[in-house]
């Protein structure tokens, strides 16, 4: 018995996904727990450090800063952009060339790791003074030496990632999925068992620790496949080439987004000790939606996206593109309006620590309404993105980024010395811009294909938007009666009760409203819950989907 669990659960892994619903669906189940443990790696940390050392969380979210910074140059930019198109194409034609390519990569961008991370270890402290000029030398010498710590993690982030390239370009997406929740078990290890050793250091080996699971956990799929590493500097190979070619713009882009992060950071450190925690907070209870609708539809489609740019296929990339990125603001609207609305029981929930005093839980609420408003948009951009990246233009969504960037930067340093808005500045600063990348990125792209039927894209989320307003009411109303009259929310469980019970009446309304708009994403909605429900039959089938000889199927 326990045997057949182990080689069902093993097909399963393996298990080729054929279709962006069906890759989805994993993808999102997989990211749902990790940001729940994500969340919960935050609430460790508020109730160990935020009351008395609230400076250490904020030295320790600057110091992933400049680490963060190579990794998304090197990899980010590398992966979306460039690998996982040129990857796709390749595996269907010259199995072989696509392993050396591969291959090639990882060497080349392991060889620039190096150096930079070797260049940032030595000049730590004054890119640290740069980034954080307002920290006394105590915090400067601890973000310094947190900075030299978490760069190692960097070095298995950026094989691993690699790794997920070649295996969602195989239509691979659960042990990619799994990895991230292997990193955040890492982290809590860490924040649990270490913290009370080394302070705030038990974190980042944490981080170190779960940056190791996160590759360790996809080596055997890989091997299984048929990839194995051989060190190459083979840069003259015409896919290697023009992996570089199309890299180029899209880490430019990055490097003018580093800029907008880092801008972030430089202006929180700069008020008062736990604004850059609560930013953080706020900013991850944002992500759980945008990465759970936006990013995971993102990357399910760029790979059968990808297959379907060429001229003759057009009309199928845009049918197919429609449909994804519909999907993502028909769950992605609601989403944010739930956010927006149970913005204060969330915090709770997630942060609600007893160390976590109540008016940082009143302004991290505030915060995450600033950011809720612009879920939809923010999960837009990640299919947006990838709709260029598939045609291989990573050029115009240099120039769109830069824009946004730019008007970012802008009215952050406005919004927080000139209003006075404080961190609540940074946090509408970042929706504000959100709207504009989103629309230019629409705009754009709709004109490169010749442009979308406006019955297929503005009716829908115009139907969409309309069943989203209402479904606020359907969630504010009994919020504040079950607030108010019959749930004492200051215990957990009613908190719980009250969360679950006004989710479940809005989200009623809201599908009741899709039926009678007749919103047809109400159908895909529809599908990827039975998907999720009879997940567990797929231990009970023991065929190999994918055979390691096999060539990607489209």
């Amino acid at each position: 018995m326990v045997a057949k669990i182990f080689k069902n659960s093993r097909l399963l892994l393996s298990r080729r996904q054929s279709s962006i619903l069906s890759a989805a669906s994993i993808l999102m189940v997989a990211v749902f727990f990790s940001r729940i443990l994500g969340l919960l790696r935050d609430r460790f940390l508020a109730g160990i450090f935020f009351a008395d050392n609230a400076w250490q969380l904020d030295v320790y979210f600057a110091a992933f800063r400049l680490p963060d910074m190579i990794f998304q140059l090197l990899v980010v930019g590398a992966l979306s952009a460039a690998f996982i198109p040129v990857f796709t194409q390749y595996i269907t034609k010259d199995k072989p060339q696509a392993w050396h390519i591969a291959s090639t990569i990882i060497t080349l961008s392991f060889s620039f790791f190096l150096v930079l991370g070797l260049i940032l270890v030595v000049f730590a402290q004054p890119l640290s003074r740069l980034i954080a000029p307002t920290f006394s030398t105590q915090e400067l010498n601890l973000m310094v030496n947190l900075t030299r710590l978490l760069i190692i993690a960097q070095g298995s982030f950026l094989v691993s990632s690699f790794l997920t390239g070649i295996l969602q370009s195989h239509r691979h997406f659960i042990i990619p999925a799994l990895s991230p929740i292997a990193y955040n078990l890492g982290i809590i290890f860490g924040i649990i068992f270490l913290s009370p050793i080394l302070g705030i250091y038990g974190p980042a080996v944490g981080v170190i620790i779960g940056a190791l699971l996160h590759l360790v956990v996809q080596l055997p799929l890989t091997k299984s496949i048929g990839f194995h590493f051989r060190p190459s500097f083979d840069f003259v190979h015409a896919g290697v080439r023009r992996i570089g070619r199309l890299m180029l713009p899209r880490t430019l882009a990055l490097a003018v987004n580093q800029i907008e992060l880092t801008v972030a950071v430089f202006i929180a450190t700069s008020l008062s000790a736990g604004s850059l925690t609560i930013f953080y907070f706020a900013q991850h209870l944002n992500a759980l939606p945008v990465g759970l609708f936006g990013a995971t539809i993102g990357q399910a489609a760029l790979p059968s996206l990808s297959q379907q740019s060429s001229p003759d296929s057009l009309n199928k990339f845009k049918s197919l593109f429609l449909s994804s990125l519909n999907q993502v603001f028909y769950l992605s609207l609601p989403a944010g309006m739930i956010l927006l609305v149970l913005r204060l029981p969330a915090v709770r929930l997630a942060f609600g620590a007893r160390n976590f005093p109540w008016q940082a839980t009143l302004l991290t609420g505030q915060v995450v309404a600033l950011f809720a408003i612009s879920v939809f948009a923010q999960s837009a951009i990640q299919i947006l993105v990838r709709g260029f990246y598939a045609l291989s233009n990573t050029k115009t969504p240099l120039l769109l980024g830069t824009i946004s960037v730019i008007t970012n930067v802008f009215l952050s340093f406005f919004l927080v010395y000139r209003l006075q808005l404080d961190v609540l500045g940074l946090a509408l600063a970042i929706s504000i811009s959100s709207f504009l990348h989103a629309g230019l990125l629409l705009f754009f792209l709709s004109r490169s294909v010749g442009g979308f039927a406006k019955n297929q894209l503005f009716t829908p989320f115009l139907k969409m938007s309309l069943a989203t307003i209402i479904t606020g009411f359907a969630l504010w109303i009994p919020l504040r009666v079950l607030d108010r009259y019959i749930l004492n929310t200051a215990k957990t469980l009613h908190l719980i009760a009250l969360t679950i019970i006004t989710i479940s009446i809005g989200l009623s309304v809201y599908l009741v409203l899709s039926k009678a708009l007749h919103i047809k994403e109400l159908n895909s909605f529809l599908d990827l819950l039975k998907r999720l429900k009879n997940i567990k039959r797929l231990f009970s089938q023991t065929e190999q989907v994918l055979e390691p000889s096999v060539p990607q199927s489209s």
